[in-house]
């Protein structure tokens, strides 16, 4: 890959700000004129520098309105992501999320450069399992079905017989066509997948950082401070919270929920920059924001991933021998 000179690159302050211009108007009503010139210089060099590298990014629901809406060529929930990197002709793909998501891109694009700004953008989901817990359940429970959700390393995904996103999960356990499965490790999503399907699901304890935090007295209290608002949960918040919810789903359902019914006033019970990016899209809704950062995927910012294409790091390496099972485990997936 030819080096590019990024010297050439760097332009004065004032022309990236006009050259950026109308990315500002596209996310103007949610950031303010004042922070516009930090971002216009990175903004600015990242596309050029995706040109030059033939480059992608991918950014999930959870980036911020200046990566999301203005450097990121796919962006969506985890399920979308997945789908689409299959898609790309690029030569690189960037990785705006966190590291199982690099990692899943890498799985379904072994022979691309796949790159994570930030090697330190973990999940707490991820975080919480690991492949030889997955090794032991199976023990516990011999011919159940693993299903693991995507939020997991690729050393726990080779340990599974399928995997699924929040958006397909249901489908997932009722496409098994069983009564009984392991789902790993978002315990709180196999509860609120339970309750749905009447499959008996073999839960493990693990959480979502910014999703156990809501309690449903925050909804209470939202709903008797704002009458009427529309509550929308995504389902790795408590079974109580969901069960308070107007509406629960991936953030993916969430977006088209709001943009199908077009609720005069909502709040979206998940992670902080999901309002903002909803909110670009629907400038007549009014967003509550009582919402939960998440501190992964805010360590994806514009000059990480401009320094990502410069340098071409940090890339994605799987020992093999994990990664086929891995893939095996999302493509069955994705077939579905």
């Amino acid at each position: 890959m030819p080096t590019v000179s990024y010297e050439d690159i760097a332009m004065p302050a004032s022309v990236a700000i006009a050259r950026t211009a109308p990315l500002y108007e596209r996310v103007k009503s949610v950031i303010p004129a004042i922070e516009w010139p930090v971002f216009a210089g990175d903004i600015d060099a990242i596309l050029t520098l995706k040109r030059e590298r033939n480059a992608v990014i991918l950014a999930h629901n959870y980036q911020t309105p200046e990566i999301f809406h203005c450097v990121a060529d796919i962006v969506g929930d985890s399920l979308v992501l997945a789908r689409e990197a299959t898609q790309t002709d690029a030569d690189v793909i960037v990785l705006a999320g966190v590291h199982f998501m690099a990692e899943t891109a890498k799985l379904l694009n072994p022979d691309k450069t796949v790159l994570i700004p930030d090697t330190q953008a973990g999940c707490s989901l991820a975080a919480s399992i690991t492949a030889e817990d997955v090794r032991l359940l199976r023990q516990c429970y011999p011919g159940v079905p693993v299903v693991t959700y995507v939020n997991t390393s690729a050393a726990v995904k080779a340990q599974s017989d399928i995997c699924c996103t929040s958006g397909n999960a249901r489908k997932i356990i009722e496409g098994l066509g069983v009564d009984r499965v392991i789902m790993l490790p978002d315990e709180y999503l196999a509860r609120n997948v339970a309750a749905e399907t009447g499959v008996e699901i073999i839960s493990w304890a693990g959480h979502c950082e910014v999703h156990e935090l809501f309690t449903a007295e925050e909804i209470r209290a939202l709903r008797k401070q704002h009458p009427g608002v529309i509550v929308l949960a995504h389902p790795e918040c408590p079974p109580e919270v969901v069960a308070a919810a107007d509406f629960a789903g991936s953030t993916a359902a969430m977006a088209d929920y709001v943009g199908s019914t077009k609720p005069a006033r909502v709040v979206l019970v998940t992670e902080c920059s999901m309002a903002d990016n909803v909110a670009v899209l629907n400038p007549a809704t009014q967003f509550l924001r009582p919402c939960n950062l998440c501190p992964h995927m805010k360590r994806i910012t514009l000059p990480k991933i401009r320094r990502a294409l410069e340098t071409l790091t940090h890339e994605v390496t799987i020992d093999p021998s994990v990664a086929t099972p891995a893939r095996a485990a999302v493509e069955r997936m994705l077939a579905m």
